[in-house]
């Protein structure tokens, strides 16, 4: 299924369309120039918001699930690409111990770890799945809505080394974003491969660090194609200490609000749109789209409410909110079934391997989707749909909108890969 767009098919995201579809030698060239000197995250999934005149990352995601939303004719791409990471990494490599998160009787999650065992099953690994969960002493079988069944066994830490009963594993991979923490059983670790490294994790990882890596990316792109980068880039600031459940430090966000929402309508009157601006505040680290909300004029923070204090207090996991993000919202045009969507991009190393629509029927052009009640219907990757049609009318082919995806995808994954370059615990720095 071709979703329907209904994105404004004139305007300037076309003009951004053909920069892109001209630019394409260039743009790859620029791509492969990159990761010689950067490396990509293992894995990647990043939200993007199509507003016609504006097309940006809203969210990157280190420890992607949802692999399960993925079609079958995606996953020789991800076998591909999962076996290109994994050469790279440890060419001899035999047995990977993936770490799923511990919440594990959510079925759709459970299947995109079942996804996950599959492609690189494919890739010529033996997986085996270790929990972090301590409850579990022995061998534990999961039944899959489809009739599969997943194991999870108890991790096995020796001196040096993580694995499980007679599995010596040379990866470990982590589809647990550690939210809760960095556990004990993952530090100091020597002779093995932790993908993500611990500090890609939300116990460490700050979304400010991302954009600012982001902004930066922006900027290079934007010189390479001669315009404006705010045109892919969404502003942000951020506010370091508040506490919702005591209402402190709220006058910091309404002051950065205020001033954020200043700088949008100049450029909304730069380039002549007319849509209300307005601005998503966020918790600076979690995910799931927990304490999120939107916020259309500073005012509105003066009467935050107990239920949206609360919501907005505690992310994944139980933790605490003592710092938020507070970005440039991008709206959202495209409907699929009428209702509101926005594009899901999946990477393996630095190869865009597919993606989805999250759509979500109760929620408006300027809300967060990744809300309950959001559904996933597959972006059209399906059919090579990543190769543009060179020659086609600017917002007339879908394949040259979902390149554009795949473009501002990798965008934002080589901006995750500076961020974990700048925020590495161990790397050494030159004075």
């Amino acid at each position: 299924m071709v979703p329907h767009l209904v994105t404004a098919l004139t305007g300037p995201i076309n003009e951004l369309e053909q920069r892109v579809l001209e630019s394409m030698p260039a743009i790859e060239r620029w791509f492969r120039l990159e990761w010689m000197e950067h490396t990509p995250p293992f894995y990647t999934s990043v939200d993007i918001r199509n507003a016609g005149f504006k097309l940006a990352p809203v969210d990157t995601n280190l420890f992607p699930a949802g692999f399960n939303n993925l079609t079958p004719e995606m996953l020789p791409l991800a076998v591909q690409a999962a076996m290109a990471a994994i050469e790279k990494i440890c060419p001899e490599a035999k047995n990977l111990l993936l770490i799923p998160e511990k919440h594990t009787r959510n079925m759709f999650y459970l299947m995109n770890v079942q996804r996950l065992v599959q492609i690189f099953g494919h890739a010529g690994l033996n997986v085996r799945l270790g929990t972090l969960d301590e409850t579990i002493k022995a061998p534990s079988t999961l039944e899959l809505p489809d009739g599969s069944t997943l194991t999870l066994e108890p991790l096995l830490r020796s001196k040096r080394r993580l694995g499980l009963k007679n599995f010596d594993p040379c990866t470990i991979l982590l589809n647990n974003d550690l939210s809760a923490g960095v556990p004990k059983v993952l530090e100091n670790l020597h002779e093995q491969y932790l993908l993500p490294p611990l500090h890609a994790g939300w116990a460490l990882r700050r979304k400010t660090h991302h954009f600012k890596a982001y902004e930066e990316v922006a900027k290079k792109f934007a010189k390479l194609l001669g315009m404006d980068p705010w045109l892919i880039n969404p502003m942000y600031a951020h506010c370091g200490e508040v506490n919702w459940a005591e209402g402190t430090g709220i006058a910091c966000v309404q002051t950065q609000v205020d001033a954020l929402l200043t700088k949008i309508r100049r450029k909304h009157k730069e380039y002549g749109i007319n849509e209300k601006p307005f601005v998503v505040v966020k918790a600076n680290n979690g995910t799931y789209g927990m304490g999120v909300m939107t916020v259309r004029d500073a005012k509105e923070l003066d009467e935050v409410n107990r239920r949206t204090r609360n919501k907005m207090a505690v992310v994944k996991d139980g933790q605490e909110v003592t710092e938020v993000i507070i970005q440039e919202g991008v709206h959202t045009f495209e409907r699929v079934n009428e209702a509101v969507a926005e594009p899901v991009v999946y990477m393996i190393d630095r190869y865009v391997v597919g993606g989805f629509y999250r759509v979500h029927a109760d929620r408006g052009i300027d809300e967060n989707l990744n809300a309950p009640g959001a559904s996933f219907v597959p972006l059209a990757f399906a059919e090579s749909h990543h190769l543009p049609k060179v020659g086609a009318k600017p917002g007339a082919s879908a394949p040259n909108r979902f390149y554009m995806y795949g473009v501002i995808g990798r965008l934002a994954m080589l901006a995750a890969a500076y961020e974990l370059e700048a925020t590495d615990p161990n790397a050494e720095v030159y004075e």
